[in-house]
Formats: structure tokens, sequence, C-alpha cells
């Protein structure tokens, strides 16, 4: 392991992370490293890490080498390695632009999820293609302290209830998972959204994601918010002959959901890096052994 090893740190909307470039892959990051380096007293601090890597170099991505150059080797804080992250790979090219890497326009990022479409505005946004919604039929209801609502059920790659509610206190501390029923609806858990109207297609949310709790951001989460607001609003695309965009306020910033007449969904937002230097490696050595 090389003894100075470059990282910046970066978020989109306050979903933050640790990002090494390794365009060579030749880093070992066990998921020991990266939870050391996403730890938040011990390490750097982040919600997930982002390993840049040539697809070429990397045995997951190298069959997509001829559609994307770079590989988001995504892993969550905890170590454990993940398909994809809407806000992360907003994070992850804005560090390709940083470094030269890519400019201004399109760009192609291979994920485990698949390959995702990136454009870089001008004013600094950056727009992901997030793919589609399914809507699994069936009534679910989710409920904090003595209150429960209704909610749809919308899957993202990743299961969601959207409840829309009078006021976002009403969530609760979002600590722990808000239970929902029927159960068999989310055999392995669920990111629960609570949402309230701001305006004509503006709403904001809160969200509890399964297994960390409330975040600032969620980027499958606002998709999913916004998918929900249409059908409820009667602004189905597939029907209408129009997309649909909202704005979706998260506690760490504003994201812009558009949702085309074929269903694909794109999310744009901020990307912001805000810091760079070099990891110890012997402190993460140690912090591994």
């Amino acid at each position: 392991m090389s003894t100075r090893i470059p990282f910046l740190k970066g978020h989109g909307t306050e979903n933050d992370f640790v990002i090494v470039p390794d365009p060579e892959n030749t880093l070992d990051l066990p998921p020991a490293a990266v939870a050391a380096l996403c730890d938040r007293r011990a390490g750097i601090g982040g919600d997930g890490l982002l390993h840049v890597v040539r697809s070429a170099e990397h045995p997951e991505a190298a069959h997509l080498a001829g559609e994307a150059e770079w590989f988001m080797d995504y892993r969550n804080g905890d170590g454990s390695v993940a398909e994809m992250c809407g806000n992360g790979v907003r994070v992850f090219a804005r560090y390709l632009q940083r470094a030269g890497h890519v400019t201004e326009g399109d760009l192609a990022v291979a994920t485990r999820g698949g390959v995702k479409k990136v454009h870089i505005a001008k004013d600094g946004d950056v727009t992901v293609g997030m793919g589609k919604a399914l809507l699994p039929e069936g009534d679910v209801t989710v409920s904090v302290g003595d209150r429960s609502w209704p909610a749809r059920n919308v899957n993202m790659g990743n299961p969601h209830a959207v409840a829309f509610v009078d006021n976002l206190a009403h969530a609760g501390d979002l600590y722990s998972p808000p239970p929902f029923s029927p159960a068999a609806a989310y055999p392995s858990g669920v990111n629960v959204e609570f949402v309230v109207d701001r305006g004509p297609s503006h709403v904001a949310m809160r969200v509890h994601e399964r297994g960390a709790g409330e975040t600032r951001s969620c980027g499958t989460g606002a998709c999913a918010v916004a998918v929900a607001a249409a059908r409820r609003d009667g602004a189905d695309p597939a029907t209408t002959g129009s997309p649909a965009t909202y704005t979706v306020d998260v506690p760490g910033g504003t994201l812009v959901i558009t949702e085309q007449t074929d269903g694909e969904i794109e999310m744009t937002g901020p990307a912001v890096i805000v810091a760079e230097g070099e990891i110890d490696a012997d402190w993460l050595e140690n912090a591994v052994g």
C-alpha cells in the first residue's frame, strides 16, 4: 500500500462521501478500511465511499468499458458493497470534472446497477438518469405513534413507502423504522418518506432510510416521492403525454425530479467538493488490522 493515498470529501444535498481516486485499481479497500474511513469520529466521515476506477481496470466493470470509461465502485458507510447511489453519482461526476477527466456536458458512469447517463450543466448542477419506477399493487399503511397514513408503494430498484402528511413533524424522530403493514409488502424492510406540499409541483420530505435512520438526503427517495405525487395529482406522463417535474426539498437541500413520458426519471441537483488531502496509510492499515 502506498504511504500517501489521496482523497477528497464531497456531498450532494448533504449526502456526503469520501472520494478515493484509484484509476488503475491498485488499492485494497476491504470493508473494514471503508468503514474506518467513513467513521465520523475516528475517520474522515461519510455516508459512503466513492472508489474512482477506470472500468477497464475493474473486474466487475470491464464489460462496460466500451460504454463508460469510469466505474463508481460504491461502498456503504459500513463497508458493504452497493449497486448504486444517485447522490453519489453526481458527486462522482463532479470529481471527474474537477480532475480534468471530463468537461461540461454528457457522460456515462458505470455502476453495479448498470451504466448511468449523466449531464454536467454550466450552472454546476448535475443530472443523473435514475431509471424507471415500479408501482406494486396493494394498499400500504405506515404509522408513527398513534397516527397512521396510507402510503404509495414505489420501487426505484429499492423499496419506498411514500406517505403524504399535514406536517413533517408528524414523522417523529425517525430513529427507528416506522411500522408498516402489511408486512408482506416489504419483506426486507423499506425506506419511508413523509411528504408535505409546498406549492404547485413542489413538495418537501423527510426520510427514514432502512438500516440508517433519518438521512439528510435520499436520491431514490426523492424520485419515489415525485412519482407518488404525480400519480396523486393526475400527472402520470404516460397518460398526459407530457413530462412531470417536481421540486423536492430534502433536509440537505433541493432536488428537481423529472419523469419523462417513457417512464425514465432524471434527478438534478448540486454536487460539491469541499476538501482534499491524503490518508495516512499506516493509520489505515492499523484501523483494518
